[in-house]
């Protein structure tokens, strides 16, 4: 019952880097555990990476490893995901949801969902 809402989405050259921002409302935001996805036109919708209840605890899929990062601050109710090194396949709209229950590579894991934001990496 996290209501969520992306922003930070923009056009950024390759091998820029971005922050996006996940704000969530209420205080029950550090209960879940945070993943971010991403979706191309035509593609599936694509796991990034999440972070735990647990701070430090975080998990990448292999596409962004090393590149990405995620970070919570449970003060603002935000999460955050930090975009380094970017290609022009990092191009999609990203998401933000709250895990609910099961592996949270998978969508349906999750219950509650932002409205996305857009990103665009251009050479």
């Amino acid at each position: 019952q996290v209501q969520l809402v992306e922003s930070g989405g923009r056009l950024v050259q390759v091998g820029g880097s971005l922050r996006l921002s996940c704000a969530a409302s209420g205080r029950t935001f550090s209960s879940y555990a945070m993943g971010w996805f991403r979706q191309a036109p035509g593609k599936d919708r694509e796991f990034v990476g999440a972070i735990s209840q647990s701070v430090g605890s975080t998990s990448y899929a292999n596409s962004v490893k090393g590149r990405f990062t995620i970070s919570r601050d449970t003060a603002k109710n935000t999460v955050y995901l930090q975009m380094n090194s970017l290609k022009p396949e990092d191009t999609a709209v990203y998401y933000c949801a709250a895990h609910y229950s099961g592996s949270y590579y998978y969508w349906n894991a999750y219950g509650c969902w932002g409205q996305g934001t857009q990103v665009t990496v251009s050479s």
